[in-house]
């Protein structure tokens, strides 16, 4: 997104991806290189696990990035021969690449699964309702498991620089909506090409708040973009946000709240097929502690510190797990 951005990384994968996918025959199942090394700190070596080929993928974001890295660094550390395919472009594609066997496990939303993968229209207020019912559902419907869900809740918001919450009013979704209706120009929202079209995203937003999507003026740009045109309240009044990126305190915006709490929960759980999971169930205790302690103020800082400090991905999550001592530095 900003220096050292998984969008500017994409070209490869996006090619290697679409070989796996499309050709099935190029390779892409083996994935790169583990960007850094490491070594076992509370995390040690489990014998189930030793020299187990395990791909890892993520989403091309910068929080699903570093997400991926910390799996990444956790099979390493169990002694697992682990595979890097973080960044690929888009939900789909990353949970097309886990269904075809080309991802082996990733993190994944409980709430982008219950609407997206699963087609529901409504989410479940209570989270770990919400979980339950994706890790039930998409069993049975998938073969797919979930593992015990982390606490940090990323869900998307709209946001604001505060000069344009003092000129319009807005501080929250009706608010919004009814600005929409009256002065669309006022409301002017930046989005990128996915919340536009997801129905967890601007389109269900509309309909449980009451405004005509056609109507809202919606540039589309790309995700690491919106957060600074927000900031400057030019061609974007409002913009999507994720509410764990560090952006949101860094560039001053704030964000609107979700009156009728409209959004979906997005707890990261680690996704897998069921028949590897049969095959490799050590993973779940391994991974566990790691998951639990993915708290909202933990990602958050985590996603500051590369798209505002400019830090690598891969260097911020190794870090972060040195400091938690589930790993040492290799």
């Amino acid at each position: 997104m900003t220096h050292s951005s998984p969008r500017r990384r994409l070209v490869p994968v996006v090619f290697a991806l679409i070989c796996a996918v499309v050709l099935a025959g190029c390779g892409l199942s083996s994935g790169g290189a583990v960007p850094l090394k490491v070594g076992p700190g509370s995390i040690t070596e489990n014998e189930g696990l030793k020299g187990v080929k395990i791909t890892v993928g993520s989403k091309e974001y910068t929080e699903q990035v570093i997400l991926g890295y910390i799996l990444e660094f956790t099979l390493v550390a169990a002694g697992a021969d682990v595979r890097d395919m973080t960044g690929i472009v888009g939900s789909r594609s990353t949970r097309d690449a886990q269904i075809a066997g080309q991802v082996d496990v990733a993190y994944e939303f409980t709430g982008n699964a219950w609407i997206n993968y699963l087609g529901h229209e409504k989410p479940i207020a209570d989270t770990r309702e919400q979980f339950e019912a994706v890790r039930d559902e998409d069993l049975a419907k998938n073969d797919m498991i979930w593992l015990e869900p982390g606490p940090m809740d990323d869900t998307y918001a709209l946001a604001a620089s505060q000069k344009v919450i003092d000129e319009t009013g807005v501080t929250n979704l009706s608010e919004y909506a009814e600005l929409v209706k009256s002065n669309p120009a006022a409301a002017a929202t930046c989005v990128d090409t996915e919340f536009r079209a997801r129905q967890d995203g601007f389109p269900g937003m509309a309909a449980a708040y009451g405004f005509d999507p056609a109507q809202a003026q919606t540039p589309i740009l790309q995700v690491g973009i919106i957060y600074q045109a927000t900031s400057t309240g030019n061609q974007c009044k409002f913009g999507e946000v994720f509410t764990t990126d560090g952006r949101i305190a860094g560039l001053g915006l704030t964000v609107l709240t979700d009156d009728k709490q409209f959004f979906p929960h997005y707890n990261p759980s680690v996704t897998m097929k069921a028949s590897f999971f049969e095959k490799h169930p050590e993973i779940a205790p391994v991974t566990a502690p790691v998951t639990a302690a993915l708290t909202n103020e933990v990602i958050t800082e985590l996603n500051k510190q590369v798209d505002v400090d400019g830090r690598d991905p891969a260097i911020v999550a190794r870090d972060w797990m040195v400091a938690q001592g589930f790993i040492t530095e290799g």
